[in-house]
């Protein structure tokens, strides 16, 4: 018996190249009935967020998930795993050069190290993990089709800005103070 998975994942990295870069990364897993079941996950600030460190970490998400998501199966059968990405960096990453990087000691075809090795190394580890139950297959599709990881992304960080407006403002409207001013 063969269980397929249909993945969507999109990264995000709002100042991205800054040092307050805040990066998002969400991976969508569609039913056969076109419901959906998403997750998202903030990066950590060190190494600092990128976009191409996002579109990664979204892949990585998705390939925890699915890895769970077979631990839940009943009776273990193969995978045929496809996760759909906007971005034509972590595809070719996860279907071409992490194959070449790995072979040519990490380094890029200018002899220096590949820029975000540790997670690509991670993502690779997890595609090898996955591929030994089964399938993984990445393709590459426009951003127009990846609507739901998109607005994922976009709801979190969002939302994370929310948060660190509002304890902003509550660093200046406490009422921890016994000064007033008139």
């Amino acid at each position: 018996m063969v269980y397929s998975m249909r993945i969507y994942v999109d990264g995000a990295c709002r100042h991205n190249g800054k040092p307050w870069a805040k990066g998002v990364s969400a991976c969508v897993i569609k039913n056969r009935n076109s419901g959906y079941k998403g997750w998202t996950r903030l990066l950590p600030l060190n190494p600092r967020p990128t976009n191409q460190r996002t579109e990664i970490d979204a892949i990585i998400l998705a390939l925890e998930q699915a890895l769970q998501r077979y631990e839940e199966l009943n009776g273990y059968p193969s995978l045929d795993v496809l996760i759909h990405s906007d971005s034509r960096y972590a595809v070719n990453c996860m279907e071409d050069w992490v194959y070449k990087w790995s072979s040519n000691g990490w380094l890029n075809t200018r002899g220096e190290e590949v820029v975000n090795r540790d997670i690509i190394q991670k993502a690779s580890g997890l595609d090898d993990e996955l591929k030994e139950l089964g399938s993984v297959s990445y393709v590459w599709i426009p951003r127009e089709e990846n609507g739901e990881a998109d607005g994922l992304c976009n709801e979190r960080l969002d939302k994370e800005e929310r948060e660190e407006r509002e304890q902003e403002n509550n660093r200046y409207t406490s009422d921890d103070s016994d000064d007033y001013y008139y």
